[in-house]
C-alpha cells in the first residue's frame, strides 16, 4: 500500500481501515490516516462513492478484506464501474482490493472463504482483474493497477498475511 499512498491522488476507502480489525490491516501503516476514509457497513454505498471519487479526479483504493463483502457491491461495480467507458461516458479509475480467505489454521467458514475471481472475470468488461497468488506478486500488481487505465480489480490470498 506504501507505493499507492506516495500517490497524491489515492484515498483508501473502507471498513477497519481506521481501527484496524481484520487481516489486511498491517499493510496500511505507510497510509497516513487523513487518506483513509472509514466506512459503514454498506458495500455497495462503498463502491458508488468510490466511483464519484474518481470522477472527481481522486483515485480511490476501495478496500474489501474478502470476496464474500464485494459481492455486496456488484451492482455499483458491474453495472456502473465497468460500464461506463462502454457508454463513452468516462473511465473512472479505482483500485479495488479484496482477500481470499484462508481455510487454515482455522477456517472462517464459506461465508469468508469464497473465491469469486472467475465469475466476475466472466462479467467485467473493462474493469481488469488481477489474481495475485504469491505475496511476492502483490506490489508488481499494484504498481500495475496505479499506472494503467482504468480501474483494477486486485485480488489477494489472505494466508500471506499470517503471522510468524
Amino acid at each position: 500500500m506504501a507505493c499507492l499512498a506516495a500517490d497524491p491522488r489515492t484515498l483508501f476507502v473502507g471498513q477497519t481501515l481506521r481501527y484496524g480489525g481484520q487481516s489486511m490491516w498491517p499493510t496500511f501503516a505507510a497510509v497516513p490516516m487523513n487518506r483513509r476514509i472509514e466506512m459503514p457497513v454498506a458495500e455497495d454505498f462503498q463502491m458508488g462513492f468510490c466511483i464519484g471519487l474518481a470522477l472527481d479526479g481522486f483515485i480511490p483504493v476501495s478496500i474489501y478484506p474478502r470476496w464474500d463483502f464485494l459481492v455486496l457491491a456488484a451492482n455499483q461495480l458491474v453495472n456502473h464501474l465497468d460500464k461506463l467507458p462502454l457508454m463513452g461516458a468516462c473511465r473512472p479509475k479505482v483500485i479495488i482490493r479484496t482477500g481470499v480467505g484462508p481455510h487454515s489454521p482455522l477456517d472462517a467458514g464459506p461465508q469468508h472463504t469464497q473465491d469469486h475471481t472467475n465469475a466476475f472475470r466472466l462479467m467485467l468488461k473493462t474493469v481488469k482483474t488481477l489474481d495475485v497468488k504469491t505475496a511476492e506478486g502483490v506490489s508488481r500488481a499494484y504498481g500495475w493497477a496505479l499506472e494503467g487505465e482504468g480501474s483494477y480489480l486486485v485480488v489477494e490470498r489472505l494466508e500471506n498475511y499470517r503471522d510468524g
